[in-house]
């Protein structure tokens, strides 16, 4: 099984392109035969561009024979998330009303990838407007499962994503995380997952905005030496994204993190959490703290109550907006009528005093950050659970507040539960210290390893 092609890491396909062991189609056809065995169980797939992929892996063997790379991705099979525009592909949000749409140019992270030779396998499966309940389960496309036990979700939104590199259709997919939707997925199937500062990836060409600055491009994959390569590749300022400006395209690992201060949140509120979750979590932090660091146990460093009351309005709002002057009715999934029409009562002071509760977070989180250098906590409050129903509330407990303070999130793989379900801890560094998250995953992948873990899919 560690010889299969279709197994190894983007980094080591990188490497055995530039000496000549593998080409980047024969890499290609041990995915695209990975796909023709795994999509079938997972659905992971809204659209599979297998002949767009079989060009630029040919175009990338030239390349590679002629020994000029246009990066360090070039060749290296990658998905994206249907609600990131890829020229030529459908980009259907998971959504009856954008079935039809195809997308004239790519999405700024796309574009970067492309620009380094990335092989575009297609687009994966999302929950409709990407503002699902725990699951990805649509008319349009059906439901994606988990690969750990297909009766299971993978987690919303980018869990079609997460369902592909988790089964090894790929080594690696960019998503997108507004409330947790790619460190949850990550979390329930077994990978790392990065939700970036607000502006390190910058974007432009994309769907409409409908949560604010809250959703961000992310990398999600099985190792962190791919999941640094993903991040160094997609970010960087770009001059139409004004959030992106501060941001440096050759940002990377600080030294090996020594002594760092962790708060421990093994619980959010009132929330309750999976047993066999906060068993594996406490386990993390202790592993941690032998990992030279102090941990420290206790309640939420901001108000809780700040999220959960406005919260709801920003993607309310933002659906109304999205929606407004179409016929819409009989076209969108019964839960978006009721966010929808929420969203058409919200007034401009409410958006407003959203905005500003959010500001606060991010406020009462810097000031946290004045005597701690990260937050922990589980990111996932549950397992996960059937995959045609919606999640209980608690599961998406701990990761939304990331979002609405602009910080970056990163879930990391700790011990599964006793039946083999993947289990995931998330760390919360300051604005900007996204590679400080990358530094502290290699340091527990190299004290606590993952990667071998793979489904019997």
């Amino acid at each position: 099984m560690a010889d299969e092609i279709w197994q190894l890491p983007a980094t080591t396909l990188a490497a055995r392109f530039r000496d000549g062991t593998l080409r980047p189609s024969e890499a290609l056809e041990a995915v695209l035969s990975r796909v023709a065995v795994a999509n079938p169980v997972v659905n992971a797939f809204a659209q599979l561009d297998e002949g767009g992929a079989r060009v630029a892996a040919e175009q990338s063997d030239a390349r590679h024979a002629e020994g000029k790379p246009l990066g360090r991705l070039d060749g290296v099979p990658v998905s994206i998330k249907d609600n990131i525009p890829v020229q030529g592909l459908r980009c259907a949000w998971g959504s009856a009303l954008y079935k039809d749409y195809v997308a004239p140019v790519d999405e700024t992270p796309v574009a970067r990838l492309r620009a380094q030779g990335a092989v575009i396998l297609g687009k994966t499966n999302v929950s409709e407007f990407t503002l699902g309940r725990g699951n990805v389960h649509t008319p349009l496309f059906g439901t994606t499962r988990n690969p750990y036990d297909p009766r299971l979700t993978a987690g919303a939104s980018t869990g079609g994503g997460a369902a592909a590199v988790s089964s090894g259709m790929g080594p690696l997919t960019l998503g997108t995380d507004g409330g947790g939707s790619i460190r949850r997925p990550a979390c329930h199937c077994g990978l790392l997952g990065l939700k970036p500062t607000t502006g390190r990836v910058a974007r432009r060409n994309g769907l409409p905005i409908i949560l604010h600055d809250a959703e961000i491009i992310g990398p999600i994959a099985r190792t962190v030496d791919d999941l640094a390569l993903a991040l160094a590749a997609i970010q960087g300022p770009l001059d139409e994204d004004r959030a992106s400006l501060s941001f440096r395209a050759d940002e990377g690992e600080p030294a090996e993190p020594k002594g760092l201060r962790i708060l421990y949140m093994p619980r959010m509120a009132d929330y309750q959490v999976d047993a066999p979750v906060a068993e594996s979590c406490a386990k993390a932090a202790r592993d941690l703290a032998a990992l030279g660091h102090t941990v420290e146990e206790g309640p939420a460093p901001f108000d809780p109550q700040l999220f959960e009351k406005h919260w709801p309005n920003i993607g309310a709002a933002g659906l109304a907006w999205l929606v407004r002057g179409q016929e819409w009715r009989g076209k969108v999934g019964d839960i978006y009528v009721e966010m929808i029409e929420k969203g058409e009562t919200l007034s401009a002071a409410d958006y407003i005093e959203a905005l500003a509760a959010f500001r606060e977070i991010y406020a009462q989180m810097a000031v946290f950050f004045r005597s701690y250098d990260l937050l922990m906590t589980p990111s996932a409050g549950a397992l996960p659970w059937t995959a045609e129903e919606f999640g209980k509330p608690y599961h998406r407990a701990f990761t939304g507040f990331v979002n609405a303070a602009g910080l970056p999130g990163i879930s990391i793989p700790c011990d599964p539960s006793p039946e083999g379900l993947p289990i995931g801890f998330q760390l919360v560094a300051p604005f900007g210290a996204d590679w400080l998250l990358v530094a502290m995953a290699r340091q527990f992948e190299r004290a606590h390893p993952w990667a071998q873990r793979w489904p019997s899919l």
